[in-house]
């Protein structure tokens, strides 16, 4: 049995687990990230991979961070979250703790985890995963493999254009996918169905403590449960956006599996039942051909550990 050790580095923690080759985290362990600090986070990383590697036969370490990678799976060229600029992250990393690293993103290190352990393991070919957090991430596996681009910085999903010069995207561009089914894209909708039809939103506007503007996602979730109108109308927005993305990836790549990911999947059938049947009525067309089946993802917290730890044992 090998271990090899996984990182996953987001703008608020930083979170590490020892994992064996069939994908079991042993033992995990996390920190808060100084987000503003280059040398510091780079420190906890160091700190965090030392830790767990103590005692241990470690063969490499993988990191999958929230930002753009470059080809080599090096340097973060850039990432939104975090300080890091041009960073040549595995260089210094595995200097400090004298192992094997690769530094891969951290929506394809989620992606790989569930093709490889998590909802889509029984594919042999391919997986199209979309993560629906804050914002909207993923991966693409296919041939086996993961879908990295020229430059490494492929599978930015959340920035397909959905609506020609619509919301503004953080990325620059106007009206991505991001804007209209992301966990900030629920909010903003119910926030809209509060201010516009207050009476249809009573349970909502409760835990909001009656002001539209402090509803928060969990608002929306426990208020969706309850049977909330705007709530749930909140979710079937999302979800008739998110499943007319899958529908043209389907149509584009033909995977065998489509995964849905992030902290929104919390919300169960709330979000992946409108979500559904707008994938399926996009692809109506298709008639008796065959499609991917939309699957929840299995891992949750433990996906970018679990996958960066699997990418690392194949260096």
């Amino acid at each position: 049995m090998t271990l090899t050790i996984g990182v996953d580095v987001g703008g608020t923690k930083v979170a590490g687990g020892v994992v064996d080759d069939t994908g079991k985290v042993l033992v995990q362990t996390r920190r808060d990230t100084p987000a503003d600090d280059v040398a510091k986070t780079r420190d906890v990383i160091i700190e965090l991979v030392a830790e767990l590697a103590s005692g241990r036969t470690i063969e490499a370490v993988g990191i999958g961070a929230a930002g753009w990678i470059d080809a080599s799976r090096s340097t973060v060229l850039f990432a939104p979250n975090l300080a890091w600029r041009d960073e040549p992250l595995r260089e210094y990393v595995s200097e400090a703790v004298g192992l094997p690293v690769i530094v891969e993103n951290d929506g394809n290190v989620a992606a790989w985890a569930e093709f490889r352990y998590g909802a889509a393991r029984d594919a042999d070919d391919s997986m199209i995963m979309f993560t629906i957090g804050t914002g909207v991430g993923g991966g693409i596996v296919l041939g086996g493999d993961l879908m990295r681009g020229a430059h490494g910085i492929a599978a930015e999903l959340g920035h397909m254009l959905a609506v020609p010069d619509g919301h503004q995207c953080g990325c620059g561009r106007l009206g991505c996918i991001e804007q209209y089914a992301s966990g900030s894209a629920l909010v903003r909708f119910a926030r809209a169905g509060a201010r516009q039809e207050p009476n249809r939103a009573t349970a909502l506007l409760k835990l909001a403590g009656g002001e539209a503007e402090a509803i928060t996602g969990p608002m929306v979730t426990a208020a969706a449960q309850g049977g909330d109108p705007v709530s749930t109308e909140a979710f079937a927005q999302i979800g008739r956006w998110l499943g007319t993305s899958l529908a043209d990836m389907a149509q584009i790549l033909d995977p065998q599996t489509l995964v849905v990911g992030g902290g929104v999947i919390d919300a169960g059938d709330l979000l992946l039942g409108p979500t559904r049947r707008s994938y399926l009525d996009a692809l109506a067309q298709r008639g008796r051909l065959p499609v991917a089946e939309v699957l929840p993802a299995e891992l949750g917290n433990s996906a970018g550990v679990i996958g960066a730890a699997d990418l690392a044992r194949r260096i």
